[in-house]
């Protein structure tokens, strides 16, 4: 894993120097658009509405629009933010576990502590597991205060971003403002129902059955050969280099589409085996 940041956890007088890693990844499938015709790459480019050029991902500004005026804000502005600079997961309070409604739990994020501030860290995640609390905390990340939960997952501190208060709605539904009969009979059947499915929890026992049968028809095409050449579908690029996609991401993705197509024999022969493999453990 990659760190994606480094900050550093304060309660009270403690200070723990701390990693912060992404604790989640997507297995969807990753999918791109093609002209149904030829299989040529569809992208988007960032053109000025002004000038009608395309402009380079380095020099996009954020901007404030309130209908009548804009405002420009660059990178050294941001910078600029007192919360943008501080490094600083503040510790807010602690509070009951089970206080901390799921709804307002966001991403994920596993911390590594320096190896200095390893007695600090261990001596937090312990407290925390001892008083069966969550400690509230927060921070600034890509230019946003965050407010987060910090709790323990095995030996490891997990922060968890939070939606604010104001990002949950309210569930308003007046079919809801009357209530149905509900009979004894009728509750004590659900019961039975709850009781006969009731099973501890274990997350490996579930499958994402459309991404791996969306795994399966890819790998069926390429061995029946119905595939193109993926160098072939970016077409020709111009000269100009103003008139490129700029996209950081897409250059990055390009890059490795393209080594992935020169090697392409040596991918052929894996993807015999794995369907084959697929149908033994099933």
């Amino acid at each position: 894993m990659r760190s994606i940041w480094k900050g550093a956890i304060s309660f009270g007088l403690v200070n723990v120097p701390v990693k912060v890693y992404s604790a989640t990844q997507s297995h969807d499938v990753q999918l791109h658009q093609v002209h149904n015709k030829d299989g040529g790459r569809i992208r988007y480019q960032r053109k000025c509405e002004v000038c009608n050029k395309v402009v380079a991902y380095e020099d996009i500004d954020k901007a404030y629009d309130d209908g009548e005026k804009t405002v420009v804000l660059t990178d050294d502005d941001f910078a600029a933010l007192p919360a943008e600079r501080s490094h600083e997961i503040e510790v807010v309070e602690f509070v009951p576990a089970d206080q901390v409604d799921v709804l307002m739990l966001d991403k994920a994020y596993f911390l590594e502590p320096e190896e200095r501030a390893l007695k600090p860290y261990t001596l937090l995640r312990r407290a925390l597991e001892d008083s069966d609390r969550t400690a509230i905390v927060q921070f600034a990340l890509r230019q946003k205060t965050r407010l987060a939960a910090l709790r323990v997952r095995d030996n490891v501190l997990v922060l968890q971003t939070m939606l604010w208060d104001d990002e949950v709605r309210k569930p308003e539904f007046d079919v809801l403002d009357s209530t149905p009969r509900i009979s004894q009979k009728e509750r004590d059947m659900a019961a039975q129902l709850v009781d006969s499915l009731s099973e501890d929890f274990d997350p490996t026992a579930f499958t994402d059955d459309y991404q791996e049968q969306l795994r399966t028809l890819i790998e069926a095409k390429i061995e029946q050969g119905a595939s193109l050449d993926t160098e072939a579908t970016f077409g020709e690029q111009p000269e100009d280099e103003s008139a490129d996609v700029v996209d950081l991401m897409e250059a990055l993705k390009r890059s490795v589409d393209r080594k992935k197509a020169s090697k392409k024999p040596a991918k052929k022969s894996t993807a015999k085996k794995k369907p084959a493999a697929k149908k033994k453990a099933g």
